[in-house]
């Protein structure tokens, strides 16, 4: 008797690792149909960061990351970054930003992020 079992798939999913004032968090984040209810997430009350990855399954149409410099009228774009396919399919998460360094405000603070992409599909 042959018993066939479907291969586990990885879950898609974008990891970033955000630091400010030397702390760190993890920000993970699967697809999306809809970018815009996607909240922005408060870094150390200084910045904003926005990791966005639209697509369906393990079918990733883009990513966008946005950082934004927590100011008094309104969050200050600091920078969009657009990522698009084709993406490596890989079994171990594929360095999607490299590291990072932003820096706002009077005092130049600044905000370190990395992101990797894993599960991508052929």
């Amino acid at each position: 008797m042959l018993l066939l079992t479907p291969l586990a798939q990885a879950n898609l999913l974008l990891h970033c690792e955000v630091t400010y004032a030397g702390s760190t968090q993890v920000i993970e984040t699967g697809p999306v149909a809809d970018p815009y209810p996607v909240q922005s997430i408060d870094i150390g009350g200084r910045f904003w960061f926005k990791p966005v990855m639209v697509g369906e399954g393990n079918r990733v149409d883009y990513v966008k990351l946005y950082a934004y410099l927590d100011a008094q009228k309104q969050p200050l774009l600091l920078q969009e970054a657009i990522y698009r396919p084709p993406f490596p399919a890989a079994t171990t998460p594929h360095p999607l930003t490299g590291e990072q360094h932003l820096y706002g405000g009077a005092l130049e603070r600044e905000l370190i992020y990395s992101c990797t992409l894993q599960g991508v599909q052929p």
